[in-house]
């Protein structure tokens, strides 16, 4: 009778005839982006792009005010500044927002953005601070760069303080408390903010006071909620619920955020264009242009964001309020750059 040894499985130990199993990734395979998905973010991008390239020139079209140079650029550099402060603040906003739903799996929060965003805002900070130094034109080379002017101005000043502010978050991003960048963003702000509204204006701390509020709830608007959209989509397989709980916390936040930056807004409004004059000036200034495009994107970020909210409150799947809230962040994005275009036009006279 012959001895039966048994035989090795596929993958096994030849000498002892021990099967081994191979080892099983866990890991969700990578799935590719749809073709219309991607053509879509492409579009969206150039869009954006073009916005400071054709924008002034379309604003200014006909109201026989002229283009300041570097109009363009400058919309671009702003546009930037803004976005780093929506990232940045949008994700310290969205973690305590996270911290608040029970069962939250806050160590599968996505890959922060934060330290980028920071440095991104650096770098737009620092060009502008360039365009100021140079006298509010764009150099064309280094020998027209004059530091001191940097050091002697309200609006040099308020440059640096931004440069600076930016790499002190840069470095609090990559810190153990990211949300201590929270003090110098909140410089960023402050310096904008007074900028904005140069001491020869009427009432320039009113001013100032207005566009604080307004900038700071729009910058958790559009950045708390692009940073809550990451994590619903993080946790959409493991954590569903608590994604949408997340975006719910969101949406009741956003409400009072819309009203205190249509408030701010309106009455900004007001202050730059006289009742008895609004009419004529949305339409024969470039400003008033631009403001009118501004509303009529958030009117659309209003529409998508109501969509959402009753998605929200169904009772039917919860997960599914991330489509409106998509194309809610996305067109929050376009209103990002339009405000810097807002920033770049010409102020409108008061008649």
């Amino acid at each position: 009778m012959s001895s039966m040894r048994p035989s090795a499985e596929p993958g096994g130990d030849a000498t002892t005839g021990i099967p081994t199993t191979a080892p099983v990734s866990h890991r969700a395979p990578r799935r590719r982006p749809p073709v219309g998905r991607a053509v879509a973010v492409l579009v969206l991008v150039a869009v954006a792009a073009l916005i400071p390239l054709l924008g002034p020139s379309a604003a200014l079209r006909g109201t026989g005010e002229a283009q300041a140079p570097g109009t363009a650029g400058i919309t671009a550099l702003r546009a930037v500044v803004f976005a780093a402060l929506c990232v940045q603040l949008g994700e310290v906003f969205a973690t305590r927002l996270a911290r608040r739903v029970p069962g939250a799996p806050l160590d599968r929060t996505p890959r922060s953005w934060a330290a980028y965003a920071a440095w991104a805002g650096c770098v737009a900070a620092l060009a502008l601070a360039a365009v100021v130094a140079n006298g509010n034109l764009v150099p064309q080379e280094l020998s027209d760069l004059d530091i001191g002017r940097l050091y002697d101005t309200r609006d040099g000043r308020l440059a640096l303080l931004e440069v600076n502010a930016f790499i002190v978050a840069a470095l609090c991003a990559r810190s153990r408390r990211p949300a201590s960048a929270v003090l110098p963003l909140a410089a960023v702000i402050v310096a904008e903010a007074l900028r904005a509204h140069p001491p020869v204006e009427d009432s320039p701390l009113v001013g100032s006071g207005l566009t604080l509020v307004h900038l700071t709830c729009g910058a958790l608007w559009a950045g708390g909620l692009l940073a809550v959209l990451r994590m619903l989509r993080r946790w959409r397989t493991s954590s569903p619920e608590e994604g949408a709980a997340v975006l719910g916390l969101y949406a009741r936040v956003a409400a009072v955020l819309f009203a205190a930056i249509t408030v701010t807004g309106t009455l900004s409004t007001l202050r730059r264009m006289p009742p008895s004059t609004v009419l004529d000036q949305l339409t024969e200034t470039a400003y008033g242009r631009t403001l009118v495009a501004k509303v009529l994107l958030v009117a659309v970020v209003a529409v998508l964001a109501l969509q959402a909210r009753r998605r929200l409150r169904g009772t039917g799947d919860r997960v599914s309020a991330y489509v409106p809230a998509r194309g809610e962040v996305i067109a929050l994005g376009l209103v990002v750059v339009v405000s810097a275009l807002l920033t770049a036009v010409p102020v409108p006279i008061r008649w």
